[in-house]
């Protein structure tokens, strides 16, 4: 096990092998979202109280679904940079910040268009719409906060904790409809019991949420490799690749 987690934190090893994902996630990624999105658009029936304005969760849900689990992939990479200093482990915390910061953006803006014909306003201080926006704040901060250090260390240093403290915001969005009073519509998926929304509305639901999580790490592996050929430039490895280019 020990021997598979130092080879996966090798970055040469890491661009190697992410070379061969990107072509399947691409095509699962473009595939899944496309047939998801026009499944959903255009051949499931209009809800019986929301009418047609609940289609935008083909875009919403599997946005802060995708959000939420970016979070956690930084906090855990966060982790992982701390406690053993693993320089990759700290590029994958910086690529993953600003794609979670967009994807949070869209789930906060498609949330707004949701809310505007469901509830007659565009924004509400709901305790998961404002988890959220805290959520969108701590990307921008910790995109922020690796700008403003020169040192790159000290500032992978100072993400990994803000990401780390942060995560307990996490647990908080997800109950927050359980908690507190809240406008928003608790969860339709469940995989403990059975699910809320119809089996229609259900599959291609699942398959856009499918396509986002692909999109995300397709885009993720594409800023991880940049990363790394930037960072580790002066060695003999990555000459050789631009070489052979």
């Amino acid at each position: 096990m020990w021997a598979w987690f130092h080879k996966w934190s090798s970055p040469r090893w890491f661009y190697q092998l992410s070379g061969t994902l990107l072509p399947w996630l691409a095509v699962i990624s473009l595939a899944a979202l496309i047939v998801g999105v026009a499944w959903g658009l255009m051949f499931v029936p209009p809800d019986y109280k929301q009418g047609n304005s609940f289609r935008i969760i083909y875009i919403h849900v599997p946005a802060a679904a995708v959000a939420m689990a970016g979070y956690l992939l930084m906090a855990t990479a966060g982790a992982i940079s701390l406690i053993w200093r693993i320089k990759l482990a700290d590029m994958v915390l910086k690529c993953a910040a600003p794609i979670g910061a967009a994807l949070t953006f869209l789930a906060l803006v498609t949330g707004a268009i949701w809310g505007k014909p469901t509830w007659g306003t565009w924004w509400v201080w709901d305790a998961r719409i404002t988890s959220v926006l805290v959520l969108f704040f701590l990307y921008i901060g910790i995109i922020a906060l690796y700008e403003a250090f020169d040192n790159k260390e000290a500032a992978g240093r100072a993400s990994a904790i803000l990401a780390l403290v942060g995560a307990v915001n996490i647990p908080i969005i997800y109950w927050s409809v359980e908690w507190w009073y809240s406008l928003h519509q608790p969860a339709s998926i469940s995989f403990t019991g059975e699910s809320s929304i119809h089996p229609q509305m259900l599959r291609p639901l699942l398959l856009t949420i499918t396509g986002f999580y692909c999109f995300f790490g397709w885009v993720l592996l594409l800023k991880v490799r940049n990363e790394i050929l930037h960072r580790e430039r002066s060695t003999r490895w990555v000459r050789d690749l631009i070489l052979s280019r």
